[in-house]
């Protein structure tokens, strides 16, 4: 049996023996030391070249690349694990940023071959000086800094405020004016299905590395979006979620302050790399039949010489009610690439809006909200969003709540599907509210409005498309 003093001996072996391992394995302990003894014994087997990356070349202009390298080498994990490291706190709140100590050495691996950087600071200048065994340069110093690039530019992708600019008519001499663009709204919190939010998702990270892809094929690097589907059913949240993937700034064009198809393609000229190019219910303003812009002139905005010199790295949207009657010449391949529709809330709409709002992801009154749906009646996800905001603090209360909004709804659907069997409705009636119910007697529709609310058809389409032209 282990007496006390036996015990007390164990412990404090134990103690020592930690201590031990502790000073031979820290940075300045014999293991490091003899792991870097061994370093510079090979480094006696190598021939190194030395390359400098100054921040400013000899006419006094700033080097864009000192920049790059300075945004990749302070994102290095090994920053963190060195002995000298400068902390700063960032834009962000709880945002910690770690810099390089002047004259710092840290080191990088890079498709097997090991590099060094050096932040070499003096009084009259200061450079990153790059350390590469030349057995290496050939073979992985292109790869290597174009590497730095594609890293740095993600980082500041990830870092700049971005701003939404809208176009004026002033008669001044810019043509956007901007504000920070704040929007909270992610793919991640908008109501859409989890396929086509995963297509979505995978769509844009491929355009954003895709440009020396559509450079090698001969076209612009931009891509087109389509957002269709009625009033309050997402497509302005989902331009501002794209945004904030994205890290673009957003460029909203009112097409009522556009004076001509010539003002079009200046604003076009106007706009940024990295950004969202908006133009928000296209079918509305083509069926206002506006004598200032021209369907020509729309077009050459969607794919003319002029996009295919201004709208690189671009993501274009246009949003629409619908597309059943507009020009087909708007829609083909190459002017839009991807389709998404928007549909009217289904059940399973319904339910992520509700874990969203509510953080509610099952409940006693669901299945009597599917039963509803199945029925005919249907809300947008506005309608419903707004109901549960409402009633945020009591989710059965928010539940029974869209429950009677949809039974409203539904009854609505039902006589209009009646009136339209009495032969109220006729095709090709050119007297038709917005939801596309289309009536003889405005009187009976006034009638419907005011007993039902706003009298909708169930979509055809239960869920939403997302149709990419063929050549992508």
């Amino acid at each position: 049996m282990m007496t006390t003093g036996n015990l007390l001996l164990a412990l404090i072996g134990t103690a020592v023996s930690l201590c031990l391992l502790r000073l031979l394995f820290r940075k300045t302990g014999p293991f490091h030391l003899l792991k870097g003894w061994w370093r510079s014994t090979q480094d006696w087997f190598y021939v190194y070249q030395v390359l400098k990356v100054p921040e400013f070349n000899d006419a006094v202009q700033e080097n864009p690349l000192y920049r790059r390298v300075s945004v990749y080498l302070n994102s290095l994990p090994s920053l963190e694990e060195s002995d000298f490291t400068n902390l700063f706190a960032g834009k962000k709140p709880n945002d910690i940023l770690l810099h390089l100590d002047p004259n710092q050495t840290i080191d990088d691996v890079f498709l097997g071959a090991r590099l060094s950087w050096t932040n070499d600071q003096r009084r009259d200048r200061r450079a990153f000086v790059l350390r590469i065994r030349r057995a290496d340069k050939m073979s992985i110093l292109r790869p290597y800094l174009q590497h730095i690039h594609a890293v740095s530019d993600e980082i500041d992708r990830k870092k700049r405020d971005l701003k939404l600019h809208i176009n004026v008519d002033d008669g001044g001499s810019g043509r956007w004016r901007s504000v920070p663009f704040t929007h909270p709204s992610t793919l991640d919190t908008i109501a859409m299905e989890p396929d086509l939010k995963d297509k979505v998702k995978s769509d844009l990270e491929s355009f954003l590395k895709a440009k020396q892809y559509y450079h090698r094929l001969g076209r612009v690097w931009k891509r087109s979006f389509l957002l269709y589907g009625p009033s309050g059913t997402g497509k302005s949240s989902f331009v501002a979620a794209m945004a904030n993937f994205l890290g673009y700034d957003v460029y909203d064009i009112d097409l009522s302050k556009v004076k001509d198809d010539a003002d079009l393609k200046l604003l076009l000229m106007d706009t940024t790399a990295k950004s969202v190019v908006v133009m928000e219910d296209l079918d509305r303003f083509l069926a206002s039949k506006s004598t200032a812009l021209s369907l020509s002139g729309i077009l050459n905005f969607m794919d003319g010489i002029l996009s295919s010199c201004c709208a690189e790295e671009r993501i274009m949207v246009f949003t629409m009610n619908s597309k059943e009657h507009v020009d087909a010449a708007i829609m083909r391949p190459g002017r839009v690439d991807v389709h998404i529709h928007f549909p009217l809330c289904d059940f399973s709409a319904f339910k992520n809006l509700a874990n969203s709002y509510l953080g509610v992801k099952d409940h006693k009154l669901f299945p009597q909200v599917e039963e509803i749906f199945q029925g005919g009646a249907s809300l947008s996800p506005a309608e419903i969003g707004e109901l549960m905001i409402a009633n945020r603090n009591s989710p059965s209360r928010a539940l029974k709540s869209v429950i009677t909004a949809l039974q409203t709804d539904g009854s609505a659907a039902k006589i209009g599907r009646r009136l339209s069997h009495d032969g109220l409705r006729k095709p090709g009636d050119e007297s038709a509210d917005s939801s596309g119910v289309f009536l003889k007697d405005s009187n009976a529709m006034k009638d419907l409005r005011k007993l039902y609310g706003l009298l909708r058809m169930k979509s055809t389409r239960k869920t939403p498309s997302f149709d990419e032209d063929s050549g992508q």
